[in-house]
Protein backbone atom coordinates (compact mmCIF):
# COMPACT_ATOMS: atom_id res chain seq x y z
CA UNK A 1 0.00 0.00 0.00
CA UNK A 2 1.17 3.66 -0.76
CA UNK A 3 1.14 6.16 1.05
CA UNK A 4 -1.54 8.38 -0.35
CA UNK A 5 -4.93 8.09 0.39
CA UNK A 6 -6.38 6.78 -3.26
CA UNK A 7 -4.10 5.04 -5.75
CA UNK A 8 -5.80 6.92 -8.57
CA UNK A 9 -7.68 10.36 -8.21
CA UNK A 10 -10.09 11.63 -11.34
CA UNK A 11 -11.19 14.78 -11.73
CA UNK A 12 -14.35 14.44 -14.00
CA UNK A 13 -17.42 12.50 -14.69
CA UNK A 14 -17.73 12.33 -18.44
CA UNK A 15 -16.95 9.31 -20.83
CA UNK A 16 -13.00 9.38 -19.75
CA UNK A 17 -13.38 9.84 -15.97
CA UNK A 18 -16.10 7.49 -15.89
CA UNK A 19 -14.05 4.52 -17.41
CA UNK A 20 -10.46 5.76 -15.99
CA UNK A 21 -11.69 5.56 -12.74
CA UNK A 22 -14.06 2.26 -13.58
CA UNK A 23 -10.35 0.50 -15.05
CA UNK A 24 -8.67 1.46 -11.88
CA UNK A 25 -11.27 -0.09 -9.50
CA UNK A 26 -11.35 -3.26 -11.73
CA UNK A 27 -7.23 -3.33 -11.48
CA UNK A 28 -8.66 -3.55 -7.46
CA UNK A 29 -7.39 -0.14 -6.47
CA UNK A 30 -8.46 2.89 -4.42
CA UNK A 31 -10.36 5.33 -6.48
CA UNK A 32 -11.49 8.41 -6.16
CA UNK A 33 -13.75 10.47 -8.77
CA UNK A 34 -14.15 14.20 -8.36
CA UNK A 35 -17.40 16.00 -10.14
CA UNK A 36 -18.16 19.92 -9.52
CA UNK A 37 -21.54 18.96 -11.36
CA UNK A 38 -24.08 17.99 -8.74
CA UNK A 39 -25.04 15.05 -11.47
CA UNK A 40 -22.57 12.54 -13.52
CA UNK A 41 -21.60 12.74 -16.49
CA UNK A 42 -20.18 15.38 -17.40
CA UNK A 43 -21.12 17.83 -21.01
CA UNK A 44 -21.67 14.64 -23.23
CA UNK A 45 -24.48 13.89 -21.03
CA UNK A 46 -25.95 17.39 -19.91
CA UNK A 47 -24.99 19.89 -21.99
CA UNK A 48 -23.58 17.86 -25.22
CA UNK A 49 -23.99 14.59 -26.97
CA UNK A 50 -27.05 13.67 -25.58
CA UNK A 51 -29.06 16.69 -25.89
CA UNK A 52 -28.10 17.06 -29.56
CA UNK A 53 -28.77 13.69 -30.84
CA UNK A 54 -31.73 14.01 -28.72
CA UNK A 55 -32.93 16.87 -30.77
CA UNK A 56 -31.58 15.20 -33.81
CA UNK A 57 -33.68 12.28 -33.57
CA UNK A 58 -36.73 14.37 -33.22
CA UNK A 59 -35.80 16.33 -36.35
CA UNK A 60 -35.71 13.53 -38.40
CA UNK A 61 -38.90 12.30 -37.25
CA UNK A 62 -40.37 15.51 -38.17
CA UNK A 63 -38.29 15.91 -41.32
CA UNK A 64 -40.03 12.16 -42.22
CA UNK A 65 -43.45 13.22 -41.17
CA UNK A 66 -42.50 16.37 -44.18
CA UNK A 67 -41.56 14.30 -46.53
CA UNK A 68 -44.56 12.19 -46.90
CA UNK A 69 -47.33 14.74 -46.49
CA UNK A 70 -49.67 13.40 -48.83
CA UNK A 71 -49.84 10.55 -46.36
CA UNK A 72 -50.22 13.57 -42.48
CA UNK A 73 -51.48 16.18 -42.98
CA UNK A 74 -48.17 18.20 -40.82
CA UNK A 75 -47.20 21.44 -39.96
CA UNK A 76 -45.10 22.49 -37.10
CA UNK A 77 -46.73 25.33 -34.86
CA UNK A 78 -44.72 28.77 -35.55
CA UNK A 79 -44.44 29.03 -31.93
CA UNK A 80 -42.90 25.28 -31.35
CA UNK A 81 -41.22 25.80 -27.69
CA UNK A 82 -37.93 24.16 -27.96
CA UNK A 83 -38.51 22.05 -24.74
CA UNK A 84 -41.07 20.12 -26.45
CA UNK A 85 -38.43 19.04 -28.94
CA UNK A 86 -36.19 17.50 -26.53
CA UNK A 87 -39.44 16.49 -24.34
CA UNK A 88 -37.38 13.26 -23.53
CA UNK A 89 -33.97 14.41 -22.87
CA UNK A 90 -34.54 14.19 -19.00
CA UNK A 91 -35.70 10.94 -19.14
CA UNK A 92 -32.91 10.12 -21.13
CA UNK A 93 -30.38 12.00 -18.78
CA UNK A 94 -31.78 10.31 -15.77
CA UNK A 95 -31.80 6.97 -16.80
CA UNK A 96 -27.66 8.00 -17.85
CA UNK A 97 -26.90 9.55 -14.59
CA UNK A 98 -28.85 6.09 -12.60
CA UNK A 99 -26.61 3.70 -15.24
CA UNK A 100 -23.26 5.56 -14.20
CA UNK A 101 -24.13 6.48 -10.58
CA UNK A 102 -25.00 2.41 -9.98
CA UNK A 103 -21.55 1.59 -11.99
CA UNK A 104 -19.45 4.24 -8.80
CA UNK A 105 -21.76 2.20 -6.11
CA UNK A 106 -20.96 -1.24 -7.48
CA UNK A 107 -17.17 -1.19 -8.32
CA UNK A 108 -16.58 1.14 -4.89
CA UNK A 109 -15.43 4.45 -6.28
CA UNK A 110 -15.48 7.21 -3.92
CA UNK A 111 -17.23 9.72 -5.25
CA UNK A 112 -16.04 13.38 -3.88
CA UNK A 113 -18.86 16.26 -4.97
CA UNK A 114 -16.87 19.38 -5.41
CA UNK A 115 -14.42 21.80 -7.32
CA UNK A 116 -10.83 19.96 -7.64
CA UNK A 117 -7.38 22.23 -6.97
CA UNK A 118 -3.84 21.01 -7.23
CA UNK A 119 -2.38 22.07 -4.71
CA UNK A 120 1.06 19.63 -5.33
CA UNK A 121 1.01 16.97 -8.29
CA UNK A 122 -0.07 14.71 -5.42
CA UNK A 123 -2.14 16.35 -3.50
CA UNK A 124 -5.78 18.23 -4.31
CA UNK A 125 -8.52 20.15 -2.19
CA UNK A 126 -12.19 19.57 -3.16
CA UNK A 127 -13.88 22.59 -2.73
CA UNK A 128 -18.09 21.16 -1.88
CA UNK A 129 -21.07 23.52 -2.72
CA UNK A 130 -21.49 24.37 1.25
CA UNK A 131 -17.68 26.36 1.18
CA UNK A 132 -16.13 23.19 3.15
CA UNK A 133 -12.66 22.27 1.67
CA UNK A 134 -10.89 19.14 1.94
CA UNK A 135 -7.36 17.44 1.05
CA UNK A 136 -6.88 14.44 -0.51
CA UNK A 137 -3.79 12.64 -2.17
CA UNK A 138 -3.13 10.29 -4.59
CA UNK A 139 -0.24 7.96 -6.52
CA UNK A 140 -1.55 8.78 -9.99
CA UNK A 141 -4.40 11.52 -11.01
CA UNK A 142 -5.99 11.64 -13.76
CA UNK A 143 -7.42 14.85 -15.16
CA UNK A 144 -10.74 14.70 -17.23
CA UNK A 145 -12.52 17.66 -16.96
CA UNK A 146 -13.48 18.23 -20.83
CA UNK A 147 -13.89 21.64 -22.72
CA UNK A 148 -15.50 24.86 -22.64
CA UNK A 149 -16.04 26.77 -26.08
CA UNK A 150 -13.86 29.17 -27.48
CA UNK A 151 -14.76 32.98 -27.43
CA UNK A 152 -14.46 34.85 -30.43
CA UNK A 153 -12.84 38.40 -29.50
CA UNK A 154 -16.08 39.79 -32.41
CA UNK A 155 -18.24 37.74 -31.44
CA UNK A 156 -20.46 39.03 -27.80
CA UNK A 157 -22.05 35.52 -26.85
CA UNK A 158 -24.81 36.66 -24.42
CA UNK A 159 -26.71 33.47 -24.58
CA UNK A 160 -30.10 34.95 -25.18
CA UNK A 161 -29.75 36.12 -28.72
CA UNK A 162 -26.00 34.96 -29.50
CA UNK A 163 -25.17 31.49 -28.23
CA UNK A 164 -22.27 29.01 -27.91
CA UNK A 165 -22.60 25.70 -28.46
CA UNK A 166 -23.45 25.04 -24.04
CA UNK A 167 -25.96 27.02 -24.27
CA UNK A 168 -27.73 27.00 -27.82
CA UNK A 169 -30.17 23.95 -26.19
CA UNK A 170 -31.72 27.17 -23.75
CA UNK A 171 -33.12 28.63 -26.77
CA UNK A 172 -37.00 29.35 -25.40
CA UNK A 173 -38.33 29.10 -28.76
CA UNK A 174 -37.35 27.79 -32.17
CA UNK A 175 -36.25 30.62 -34.12
CA UNK A 176 -37.16 31.10 -37.60
CA UNK A 177 -33.64 31.96 -38.93
CA UNK A 178 -30.47 30.84 -37.69
CA UNK A 179 -26.94 32.40 -38.19
CA UNK A 180 -24.16 29.97 -37.61
CA UNK A 181 -20.36 30.29 -37.58
CA UNK A 182 -18.12 27.90 -37.68
CA UNK A 183 -17.04 24.90 -40.29
CA UNK A 184 -16.72 22.14 -37.73
CA UNK A 185 -18.65 19.26 -35.99
CA UNK A 186 -20.68 21.53 -33.72
CA UNK A 187 -21.30 23.92 -36.48
CA UNK A 188 -22.20 21.16 -39.03
CA UNK A 189 -24.62 18.96 -36.66
CA UNK A 190 -26.32 22.14 -35.04
CA UNK A 191 -26.47 23.89 -38.87
CA UNK A 192 -28.40 20.86 -40.27
CA UNK A 193 -30.14 19.91 -37.17
CA UNK A 194 -32.07 23.39 -36.84
CA UNK A 195 -32.37 23.30 -40.83
CA UNK A 196 -34.52 20.05 -40.72
CA UNK A 197 -36.63 21.57 -38.15
CA UNK A 198 -37.56 24.28 -40.51
CA UNK A 199 -35.03 26.50 -39.79
CA UNK A 200 -33.74 29.24 -42.24
CA UNK A 201 -30.06 28.49 -41.80
CA UNK A 202 -27.17 30.69 -42.89
CA UNK A 203 -23.42 28.47 -41.86
CA UNK A 204 -20.62 30.49 -42.01
CA UNK A 205 -17.35 30.14 -42.26
CA UNK A 206 -13.61 31.05 -42.92
CA UNK A 207 -12.49 27.60 -44.65
CA UNK A 208 -13.49 26.59 -48.19
CA UNK A 209 -15.72 24.00 -47.08
CA UNK A 210 -17.03 22.41 -43.67
CA UNK A 211 -15.93 19.61 -42.08
CA UNK A 212 -12.09 20.20 -44.31
CA UNK A 213 -10.85 16.64 -42.18
CA UNK A 214 -13.13 14.22 -43.81
CA UNK A 215 -13.00 12.57 -47.41
CA UNK A 216 -13.91 15.50 -49.68
CA UNK A 217 -16.71 13.07 -51.05
CA UNK A 218 -18.71 13.28 -47.94
CA UNK A 219 -18.03 17.10 -47.50
CA UNK A 220 -19.32 17.64 -51.40
CA UNK A 221 -22.32 15.67 -50.30
CA UNK A 222 -22.89 16.70 -46.83
CA UNK A 223 -23.04 20.48 -49.08
CA UNK A 224 -25.20 19.14 -51.67
CA UNK A 225 -27.81 18.24 -49.06
CA UNK A 226 -27.86 20.94 -46.70
CA UNK A 227 -28.10 23.60 -49.47
CA UNK A 228 -31.11 21.33 -51.20
CA UNK A 229 -32.40 21.11 -48.22
CA UNK A 230 -32.62 24.99 -48.26
CA UNK A 231 -29.55 26.19 -45.95
CA UNK A 232 -26.88 28.31 -47.33
CA UNK A 233 -23.03 27.56 -47.07
CA UNK A 234 -20.40 30.74 -47.32
CA UNK A 235 -17.12 29.40 -47.42
CA UNK A 236 -13.69 31.46 -47.54
CA UNK A 237 -15.93 34.42 -45.53
CA UNK A 238 -14.30 36.41 -42.50
CA UNK A 239 -16.70 37.77 -39.96
CA UNK A 240 -15.90 40.96 -38.99
CA UNK A 241 -18.63 41.82 -36.49
CA UNK A 242 -21.75 40.20 -34.82
CA UNK A 243 -23.97 42.30 -32.42
CA UNK A 244 -27.94 42.36 -31.52
CA UNK A 245 -30.01 45.46 -32.80
CA UNK A 246 -31.54 45.81 -29.53
CA UNK A 247 -34.96 44.69 -30.88
CA UNK A 248 -35.19 41.38 -32.95
CA UNK A 249 -32.39 40.64 -35.09
CA UNK A 250 -28.57 40.00 -34.91
CA UNK A 251 -26.92 41.46 -37.34
CA UNK A 252 -23.38 39.86 -38.39
CA UNK A 253 -21.28 42.10 -41.09
CA UNK A 254 -18.65 40.19 -43.35
CA UNK A 255 -15.76 41.38 -44.22
CA UNK A 256 -16.50 41.96 -47.57
CA UNK A 257 -19.40 44.35 -46.20
CA UNK A 258 -22.46 42.16 -46.68
CA UNK A 259 -24.76 42.01 -43.83
CA UNK A 260 -26.53 38.83 -42.64
CA UNK A 261 -30.03 38.91 -40.42
CA UNK A 262 -31.34 36.49 -38.27
CA UNK A 263 -33.14 35.79 -35.21
CA UNK A 264 -30.51 33.85 -33.41
CA UNK A 265 -26.98 33.13 -33.89
CA UNK A 266 -24.51 29.68 -32.96
CA UNK A 267 -21.01 30.79 -32.35
CA UNK A 268 -19.32 27.22 -32.93
CA UNK A 269 -15.60 28.52 -32.90
CA UNK A 270 -14.30 25.25 -31.39
CA UNK A 271 -13.41 24.40 -27.37
CA UNK A 272 -10.66 24.29 -24.89
CA UNK A 273 -9.49 22.51 -22.73
CA UNK A 274 -11.63 23.07 -19.59
CA UNK A 275 -9.09 23.63 -16.23
CA UNK A 276 -10.75 26.31 -14.83
CA UNK A 277 -9.93 27.30 -11.59
CA UNK A 278 -7.65 23.88 -11.24
CA UNK A 279 -4.54 25.42 -10.71
CA UNK A 280 -2.73 23.08 -12.80
CA UNK A 281 0.64 25.59 -12.60
CA UNK A 282 0.84 24.09 -9.05
CA UNK A 283 1.52 20.54 -10.52
CA UNK A 284 3.94 21.81 -12.80
CA UNK A 285 1.51 22.25 -15.84
CA UNK A 286 0.49 24.27 -18.24
CA UNK A 287 -1.84 24.48 -21.45
CA UNK A 288 -0.23 23.93 -24.61
CA UNK A 289 -0.44 27.15 -27.52
CA UNK A 290 -3.59 24.93 -28.85
CA UNK A 291 -5.38 25.44 -25.40
CA UNK A 292 -5.20 21.74 -24.35
CA UNK A 293 -2.62 19.36 -22.30
CA UNK A 294 0.00 17.61 -23.91
CA UNK A 295 0.16 13.94 -23.52
CA UNK A 296 1.93 11.11 -24.75
CA UNK A 297 0.63 8.03 -26.39
CA UNK A 298 -0.37 6.63 -23.32
CA UNK A 299 -2.23 9.92 -21.96
CA UNK A 300 0.76 10.78 -19.44
CA UNK A 301 1.42 14.43 -18.87
CA UNK A 302 5.13 15.70 -18.62
CA UNK A 303 4.56 15.01 -14.79
CA UNK A 304 5.25 11.23 -14.30
CA UNK A 305 2.10 10.68 -12.27
CA UNK A 306 -0.44 12.86 -14.04
CA UNK A 307 -2.60 11.45 -16.94
CA UNK A 308 -5.18 13.19 -18.75
CA UNK A 309 -8.03 12.08 -21.01
CA UNK A 310 -10.94 13.23 -23.19
CA UNK A 311 -10.85 16.84 -24.38
CA UNK A 312 -8.63 18.47 -22.47
CA UNK A 313 -6.07 16.73 -24.36
CA UNK A 314 -7.65 17.88 -27.94
CA UNK A 315 -8.76 15.89 -30.93
CA UNK A 316 -10.41 14.21 -32.04
CA UNK A 317 -12.88 14.78 -29.03
CA UNK A 318 -15.29 11.91 -29.57
CA UNK A 319 -16.52 10.14 -26.33
CA UNK A 320 -16.06 6.67 -27.84
CA UNK A 321 -12.26 8.02 -27.97
CA UNK A 322 -12.40 9.62 -24.56
CA UNK A 323 -13.67 6.16 -23.26
CA UNK A 324 -10.70 4.67 -24.19
CA UNK A 325 -8.25 7.52 -23.78
CA UNK A 326 -9.64 7.27 -19.67
CA UNK A 327 -9.25 3.25 -19.69
CA UNK A 328 -5.35 3.75 -21.83
CA UNK A 329 -4.70 6.15 -18.87
CA UNK A 330 -5.54 4.00 -15.70
CA UNK A 331 -3.95 1.30 -16.97
CA UNK A 332 -1.18 3.00 -18.22
CA UNK A 333 -1.19 4.71 -13.83
CA UNK A 334 -1.12 1.08 -12.95
CA UNK A 335 1.60 -0.17 -14.68
CA UNK A 336 -0.39 -2.43 -17.38
CA UNK A 337 1.07 -2.58 -20.69
CA UNK A 338 -1.95 -2.08 -23.42
CA UNK A 339 -0.19 -1.93 -26.36
CA UNK A 340 -0.44 0.70 -29.30
CA UNK A 341 -3.54 2.84 -28.99
CA UNK A 342 -5.71 1.73 -32.24
CA UNK A 343 -5.91 4.36 -34.74
CA UNK A 344 -8.72 2.69 -36.45
CA UNK A 345 -11.21 4.78 -34.57
CA UNK A 346 -14.17 5.67 -36.23
CA UNK A 347 -15.72 9.61 -36.74
CA UNK A 348 -19.20 10.08 -36.16
CA UNK A 349 -20.60 13.17 -37.06
CA UNK A 350 -24.38 13.57 -36.11
CA UNK A 351 -25.79 16.40 -38.55
CA UNK A 352 -28.03 15.61 -41.20
CA UNK A 353 -27.52 13.48 -43.09
CA UNK A 354 -24.83 11.05 -40.71
CA UNK A 355 -21.34 11.26 -41.45
CA UNK A 356 -19.01 8.45 -40.21
CA UNK A 357 -15.77 7.41 -41.28
CA UNK A 358 -12.69 5.41 -40.28
CA UNK A 359 -8.97 4.87 -42.09
CA UNK A 360 -7.00 6.67 -44.50
CA UNK A 361 -9.26 9.47 -47.26
CA UNK A 362 -8.26 9.20 -50.34
CA UNK A 363 -6.10 12.43 -50.29
CA UNK A 364 -4.75 10.57 -47.30
CA UNK A 365 -4.00 7.22 -49.16
CA UNK A 366 -2.63 8.83 -52.16
CA UNK A 367 -0.36 11.05 -50.55
CA UNK A 368 0.95 7.69 -48.57
CA UNK A 369 0.62 5.37 -51.44
CA UNK A 370 0.81 7.56 -54.74
CA UNK A 371 -2.09 5.71 -56.44
CA UNK A 372 -5.33 3.99 -54.99
CA UNK A 373 -8.51 2.64 -56.69
CA UNK A 374 -11.96 3.81 -54.77
CA UNK A 375 -15.66 2.39 -55.36
CA UNK A 376 -18.54 4.30 -54.75
CA UNK A 377 -22.07 2.90 -53.96
CA UNK A 378 -24.71 5.40 -53.72
CA UNK A 379 -27.43 4.52 -51.53
CA UNK A 380 -29.92 5.25 -54.08
CA UNK A 381 -28.90 2.10 -56.37
CA UNK A 382 -30.03 0.06 -53.00
CA UNK A 383 -32.84 -1.85 -52.61
CA UNK A 384 -33.06 -0.66 -48.67
CA UNK A 385 -32.42 3.19 -49.76
CA UNK A 386 -35.18 3.14 -51.48
CA UNK A 387 -37.79 1.05 -49.19
CA UNK A 388 -36.46 3.43 -46.44
CA UNK A 389 -36.27 6.51 -48.30
CA UNK A 390 -32.21 6.97 -47.11
CA UNK A 391 -31.24 8.23 -50.74
CA UNK A 392 -29.19 11.04 -50.03
CA UNK A 393 -26.27 8.54 -49.30
CA UNK A 394 -23.07 7.31 -50.52
CA UNK A 395 -20.38 4.48 -49.20
CA UNK A 396 -17.00 4.84 -50.41
CA UNK A 397 -14.22 2.38 -50.14
CA UNK A 398 -10.70 3.46 -50.50
CA UNK A 399 -8.16 0.38 -51.81
CA UNK A 400 -4.45 0.12 -52.64
CA UNK A 401 -3.25 0.51 -56.56
CA UNK A 402 -3.79 -3.51 -56.48
CA UNK A 403 -7.26 -2.96 -55.72
CA UNK A 404 -7.13 -5.36 -52.92
CA UNK A 405 -6.25 -3.55 -49.67
CA UNK A 406 -8.34 -2.19 -48.10
CA UNK A 407 -7.53 1.40 -46.66
CA UNK A 408 -10.36 3.43 -45.65
CA UNK A 409 -14.30 3.34 -45.30
CA UNK A 410 -16.17 6.55 -45.75
CA UNK A 411 -19.88 7.04 -45.54
CA UNK A 412 -22.24 9.89 -45.77
CA UNK A 413 -26.06 8.97 -44.92
CA UNK A 414 -28.51 7.81 -42.02
CA UNK A 415 -27.14 5.02 -40.46
CA UNK A 416 -23.82 6.10 -41.30
CA UNK A 417 -22.20 5.76 -37.96
CA UNK A 418 -23.56 2.08 -37.10
CA UNK A 419 -22.41 1.06 -40.83
CA UNK A 420 -19.02 2.25 -40.35
CA UNK A 421 -18.26 -0.93 -38.16
CA UNK A 422 -18.05 -3.26 -40.74
CA UNK A 423 -15.29 -1.04 -42.41
CA UNK A 424 -13.62 -0.59 -38.71
CA UNK A 425 -13.40 -4.29 -38.25
CA UNK A 426 -12.10 -5.02 -41.89
CA UNK A 427 -9.40 -2.51 -41.24
CA UNK A 428 -8.47 -3.78 -37.82
CA UNK A 429 -8.70 -7.95 -39.32
CA UNK A 430 -7.00 -6.68 -42.63
CA UNK A 431 -10.37 -7.71 -44.16
CA UNK A 432 -9.82 -7.89 -48.50
CA UNK A 433 -11.67 -5.89 -50.95
CA UNK A 434 -12.34 -9.73 -52.26
CA UNK A 435 -13.36 -10.85 -49.06
CA UNK A 436 -16.88 -8.15 -49.38
CA UNK A 437 -17.72 -9.33 -52.85
CA UNK A 438 -16.90 -12.59 -52.13
CA UNK A 439 -19.39 -12.46 -48.72
CA UNK A 440 -23.26 -12.28 -48.33
CA UNK A 441 -25.35 -9.70 -46.66
CA UNK A 442 -28.32 -9.32 -45.93
CA UNK A 443 -31.03 -8.09 -48.57
CA UNK A 444 -32.22 -5.78 -48.70
CA UNK A 445 -30.02 -3.99 -46.22
CA UNK A 446 -27.52 -0.50 -46.64
CA UNK A 447 -25.10 -2.79 -45.75
CA UNK A 448 -24.81 -3.91 -49.28
CA UNK A 449 -23.21 -1.21 -50.16
CA UNK A 450 -19.55 -2.48 -49.49
CA UNK A 451 -20.24 -5.36 -51.64
CA UNK A 452 -21.29 -2.74 -54.14
CA UNK A 453 -18.36 -1.13 -53.84
CA UNK A 454 -15.93 -3.28 -53.23
CA UNK A 455 -17.42 -4.64 -57.03
CA UNK A 456 -16.64 -1.32 -58.56
CA UNK A 457 -13.07 -1.78 -57.54
CA UNK A 458 -12.86 -4.68 -58.44
CA UNK A 459 -13.58 -3.53 -61.83
CA UNK A 460 -11.23 -1.65 -61.91
CA UNK A 461 -8.66 -4.26 -61.44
Amino acid sequence: MSDYEFDIVVIGSGPAGQKAAVQGSKAGKRVAMIESDKVVGGHCVHRGTIPSKTLRQNAIRISELRKHSELFSFSLRADVAMASLINNMDKVIKSHDDYINRQLERNAISHLHGRASFVDAHNLTVKNPRGEISAISAENIIIATGSYPRKADNVPVDHEHIYDSDSILSVIYLPKTLTVLGGGVIASEYASIFLALGVEVTMIDKYPRPLGFLDADLTDKFIQSFESSGGRFLGNTEVKQVEWNGLDQVITTLENGDVIESEKLLSAAGRIANVKGLNIQAAGLALSDRGIIEVDANCRTPIDNIYAAGDVMGPPSLASASMEQGRRASCAALGLDLGEMTSMIPMGIYGIPEISSVGLSEEQATKQFGKVLVGHAPFEEIARGQISGIQDGMLKIVADASGEKLLGVHIVGEGATELIHIGQMGLIYNATIDSFVENIFNFPTLAETYRVAALKIVGQR
